[in-house]
């Protein structure tokens, strides 16, 4: 069987992950093509990739190349645009996160997609991360005991590129760029369980920027009848390298995992779990579960699971609507932000960014 061709759109940091993900571990898939805005960054981008032709003009990519997938890594504002035309062209799409920056534009690329009976994909890689799928598998066989709070925590000193700053195509700041993230791995945890409400705080501390640069948010999901804390902190003020990690609270223990520090996490747990690691014995107490796969991050995972789905009918783990229900959070916490007070969810907003909830 033929592999899945891919187009990307993008040249940056997001797009070479993606490209070498594809070439390392994706084996059901080649990239085909290459877009930039600045042909010379595309032709430089193809050549170190080893991708076969590039192009400056995304309509001409798309009427031209043979592929079956636009992988979209571009800036925030133009996910909206590039996913319409691919849907259009009928390909199935791949977007990275944020999906995009307002619920409409959410609802006319689900739309679009499903017209053409192509598949909308949500780029959200922590749901793929082996060391923290590990944590959700044993949180899930009962280790902790009933789910009181989760914590997610991504933190650096600043994005890559100058237009993460700037809310006009970015959509925000920090909560566009990392909080995404939180708000997706608590969905993923809490699975069918409902939103109530959520509450922001967001700050401007060091960055030359009209949108915020240290978050702190704060969800409640309602499950089986009892409220589960969700706190989500992301800073681009935190100097000394990247953090990311999570917390799990549960009435019969808990769960420190941390994404860049060591290769195990560490489990409390009364009553125990499947395994550990070789040699640990017991599974009661303190301990330390091991995960299995060597590139911890998840992307070369997400775009093995987007390329199956695409090439046998399955149904996608996250998808374009997951993508909303993320965006939709983000603007009621952008609102919550400015006002200072709890926002009930579900949240209709007709904002075209989220940020414009917060100035």
């Amino acid at each position: 069987m033929e592999r899945t061709k891919v187009a990307i759109l993008g040249c940056g940091f997001i797009a070479e992950i993606h490209a070498s993900s594809y070439a390392r571990f994706v084996n059901d898939a080649e990239v085909v093509a290459v877009y930039s805005h600045h042909l010379d960054k595309a032709e430089r981008f193809a050549k170190e990739q080893g991708i076969p032709v590039c192009y400056d003009d995304v309509g001409k990519l798309l009427s031209e190349v043979d592929c079956d997938v636009v992988d979209v890594c571009l800036p925030n504002y133009l996910h909206h645009g590039a996913c319409v035309k691919a849907a259009n062209a009928g390909k199935h799409v791949i977007v990275e996160k944020p999906l995009c920056l307002s619920i409409a534009e959410a609802d006319e690329m689900i739309a679009a997609c499903k017209k053409n009976g192509k598949l909308l994909l949500y780029a959200e890689e922590l749901c793929f991360a082996p060391k923290y799928e590990r944590v959700r598998h044993i949180v899930e066989s009962g280790a902790v005991g009933n789910v009181y709070m989760l914590k997610q925590a991504e933190k650096h000193s600043g994005p890559h590129s100058r237009w993460f700053y700037e809310s006009e195509k970015a959509g925000g700041g920090v909560m566009m760029d990392m909080g995404c993230h939180a708000i997706a791995w608590f969905l993923w945890m809490l699975k069918g369980a409902a939103a109530k409400n959520v509450y922001g705080n967001f700050m401007r501390v060091m960055h030359d920027t009209d949108a915020e640069d240290h978050a702190v948010t704060q969800i409640e999901f309602e499950r089986d009848g009892r409220t589960v804390l969700c706190i989500g902190e992301d800073s681009w003020a935190k100097h000394g390298g990247m953090q990311d990690c999570i917390e799990v609270y549960g009435d019969k223990g808990v769960c420190y995992s941390d994404l860049f520090q060591g290769n195990s996490s560490q489990m409390y747990s009364l009553d125990g779990y499947d395994y550990a690691s070789e040699k640990a014995g017991a599974t009661t107490g303190w301990t330390f579960p091991v995960f299995e796969e060597a590139f911890n991050q998840g992307y070369p995972q997400e775009l093995s699971h987007f390329i199956d789905c695409v090439r046998s009918g399955k149904t996608p783990l996250v998808d374009g609507e997951y993508g909303k229900r993320v965006l939709e959070i983000i603007h009621a916490a952008y609102t919550s932000a400015r006002d200072g007070r709890k926002v009930a969810l579900p949240f209709a907003s007709g904002a075209k960014r989220p940020v414009d909830n917060w100035k």
